[in-house]
């Protein structure tokens, strides 16, 4: 029996029960944004990886390819990030589909092929569970998915890496925890993001009366 880990959009953090899991593996599968090059080596430290380019990883991830299609213990395996940006006739032959992008896990059967997104197990991205999974290869290229829910070791939403639209969700939080008269420091836990950028739309919410959230970014410069 082999097994194969299979991770997305980790965003720079690869979370030590990630780790633990995938130190099992015979292979590691990334299906894009990456964030940090330093983990690449670290990956392939513990197993050979193969791994796609998001669209969150720049310059860097330059030779890394944006779709990949291997063949591991017998099973025909095609790597991609978005799915959008599939190719019907790229995946013609192919045993099981993999992509991310979304942040979360789902697994489906279609015109007979499994269709894979492990989820993230990076940063959460807001109430998102962080997942993985891990496919195990039996006799004859048979094949098993398991999905994994890693216990959440928590890290405030990095603001940089959040859409303008995701910004203003967390903008509209703090707005509706600050009416109800909450302290920073609990507006910051329940809208998962670092003080600082509590204090700072609480400030301005509270100095601009009658603020939209729309306004509030643009005071952000954002």
């Amino acid at each position: 029996m082999y097994q194969i880990g299979v991770i997305s959009d980790t965003h720079g953090l690869l979370r030590s029960s990630a780790l633990d899991i995938l130190s099992s593996c015979n292979a590691i599968l990334h299906c894009g944004d990456i964030n940090n090059p330093s983990h690449i080596s670290q990956l392939k430290d513990i197993a050979p990886l193969y791994a796609v380019r998001g669209n969150t990883d720049k310059e860097w991830a330059a030779n890394l390819p944006k779709t990949l299609s291997i063949e591991l213990y017998g099973v025909r395996l095609f790597l991609i990030h978005n799915r959008k940006q599939i190719k019907k006739e790229a995946i013609t032959s192919h045993h099981i589909i993999l992509y991310g992008h979304s942040h979360k896990y789902e697994c489906f059967e279609k015109n007979g092929q499994t269709w894979l997104n492990p989820g993230s197990c990076g940063a959460r991205r807001f109430s998102l569970p962080v997942t993985m999974a891990v496919v195990a290869v039996g006799q004859h290229a048979s094949f098993q998915i398991r999905r994994i829910n890693l216990a959440a070791e928590e890290k405030p939403v990095d603001s940089q890496m959040l859409t303008q639209a995701e910004m203003k969700k967390i903008v509209l939080c703090v707005m509706k925890e600050t009416d109800k008269g909450k302290p920073v420091c609990t507006i910051a836990k329940s809208c998962r993001i670092d003080a600082e950028l509590a204090e700072r739309i609480c400030r301005l919410y509270l100095t601009h009366p009658g603020v939209s959230a729309d306004g509030i970014l643009a005071k952000m410069g954002l």
